[in-house]
């Protein structure tokens, strides 16, 4: 337990904004970064692979070690974590302001990653630790809603900075919010930690994690660019299988371990984390391939297509009240049945999109299929939490809320890390169908192919008409247009699989379990 700290209402107010101003530091550079993705692609001449390398080298570290940064805060102290944390997460934002080239960008963004994971755990527990039982939940409240906020302006700002090839800018806006949270932290934040966290830091645990992670993730990602008959490609694969199992194996036999295995044996929890993974693993795929469509195949402005993601978070923020009253009054089953059932309706409806006349056509077009994403987030994420929280005996409770958020981010690491090789693959298929009628020369055809993994940005070679170049910038478009609609059917299946693991797993009443055995 967190020893109890009395703060004045003036000192609260500062701590909550230094929270909030940690939390949206994050938050912005996330949100904000895949609406700039086409615009980074054109800057660095970057292909589809490395694209997702740009996301998933900080999901990655974040997926990986927030569970290490979270017990590094209970034992050492959580402000001095978080403090560490933003300095490292600012000076890796200024990195990927400057990069010069994809590799750089890629290498910052591993650092932002593990700054990441040492700040973003020490901000809500912070919260639970300086505020009593009365303040509370207000806090978290104003906390969250901050967080949704910057969910909104996100997409938006990094639209409107990538439309003014400002794309750069978009990781400067971390700077002063670091800066402010930092020197707040520093002069109005007790020093605070978790007082029964004596034992030692299960640095074993978070390193097999980590390094079956991200082997599994760089095998996935490489498998479409590389083959799988690579070593490179299938010795990672192996490694990460052994990486994996040998954390499962090592956390049952730890006192103290990071990751209570024993919390699985209880159906809701399993469940719902089954859930979480199947569900966040699609929608981070959806994320990033719906920019690139938006902005390569259907000719949105950047500017316009971070505005073409604000009806997703709406439902969240007008709703989610609403949702969790649904949730006390009737049981979370039902809504997590539905939820991911919408969430998967608005996936398929994406995939039934076709090349469309821009920006005029999205009131009919995209804007229901992200409105009817949010409402069913919005239906699944209140229920969701609560019943991850609810599964668990109460001393158990941030350590299962721990597990959940690192299930929810691993699954976005090695879902995008799939689908970058499943759409690559696809659009090179299409594109070879796609040119073969076409009267190209063969250095043409293999110029198109030696380029394809920029995807819909594939660059038309030089030397042919302006008949053969539209017919070109065709059939390139209708081969991404095939990709992207694949992807969508599979980020349907998941969404819908996760519905499965809900009606399976969860039942009508939830009922505290008894304290797991030996933990």
């Amino acid at each position: 337990m967190a020893k109890s700290v009395s703060l004045s209402t003036q000192s609260q107010n500062w701590v909550l904004a230094a929270m909030i101003l940690a939390s949206s530091m994050a938050s912005i550079d996330a949100s904000a970064l895949n609406v700039a993705l086409p615009a980074i692609q054109r800057s660095l001449n970057a292909d589809a692979t490395q694209l997702v390398w740009v996301v998933n080298a900080y999901a990655l570290m974040l997926a990986a070690l927030i569970l290490v940064g979270g017990a590094l805060g209970d034992h050492l102290g959580r402000k001095k974590i978080m403090l560490v944390g933003i300095s490292l997460f600012v000076g890796c934002s200024a990195a990927c302001a400057v990069a010069p080239s994809i590799e750089w960008l890629i290498a910052a963004r591993t650092g932002q990653g593990l700054g990441g994971a040492l700040l973003i755990p020490g901000s809500l527990a912070i919260i639970t630790a300086l505020f009593d039982d009365k303040q509370r939940g207000k806090a978290i409240g104003t906390w969250s809603a901050a967080g949704a906020l910057t969910g909104l302006a996100g997409p938006l700002l990094g639209g409107l900075l990538a439309g003014e090839g400002l794309w750069r800018v978009v990781f400067l806006l971390n700077i002063p919010l670091g800066l402010a949270a930092w020197a707040i932290i520093y002069r109005s934040v007790p020093e605070n930690r978790d007082e029964s966290a004596n034992g030692p830091v299960d640095y074993i645990g978070g390193g097999a994690a980590s390094l079956g992670l991200a082997s599994l993730t760089y095998s996935f990602t490489m498998w479409s660019t590389l083959g799988p008959a690579q070593p490179a490609v299938y010795g990672t694969l192996i490694g990460g299988i052994i990486g994996l199992t040998g954390f499962v194996w090592y956390e049952m036999r730890q006192p103290r371990p990071l990751v209570p295995m024993s919390l699985f044996s209880v159906g809701a929890f399993a469940g719902t984390n089954l859930l979480t993974l199947f569900l966040y693993g699609a929608l981070s795929i959806v994320s990033f391939f719906l920019s690139l469509n938006l902005v390569q195949l259907q000719g949105y402005r950047p500017a316009l297509a971070g505005l073409a993601f604000m009806p997703l978070p709406l439902p969240l923020i007008l709703l989610s009240r609403w949702v969790g009253k649904l949730s006390d009054q009737y049981g979370p089953r039902q809504l997590l049945i539905s939820g991911p059932i919408v969430t998967g309706l608005g996936f398929l409806g994406l995939s039934l999109i076709g090349l469309t006349k821009g920006a005029s056509d999205y009131w009919l077009t995209f804007m229901p299929c992200v409105l009817t994403m949010g409402i069913g987030l919005t239906l699944t994420v209140a229920p969701l939490t609560n019943t991850v929280m609810g599964a668990v005996p109460n001393h158990y409770a941030g350590t299962a809320s721990g597990i959940n958020n690192a299930v929810a981010r691993a699954a976005a690491v090695l879902a995008l890390a799939v689908a970058g090789s499943v759409v690559l693959a696809t659009f090179r298929h299409q594109l070879r169908l796609q040119i073969d009628g076409l009267p190209l020369p063969a250095a043409v055809v293999e110029d198109l192919q030696a380029k394809s993994s920029q995807l819909g940005g594939t660059p038309i070679p030089a030397g042919i008409s302006a008949s053969g170049r539209a017919s070109v910038h065709r059939a390139i478009q209708l081969a991404f247009l095939h990709s992207f609609q694949v992807i969508m059917w599979v980020c349907t299946g998941l969404a819908w699989l996760s519905a499965i693991m809900a009606a399976f797993w969860v039942k009508r009443r939830q009922k505290k379990p008894r304290p797991p055995v030996n933990q």
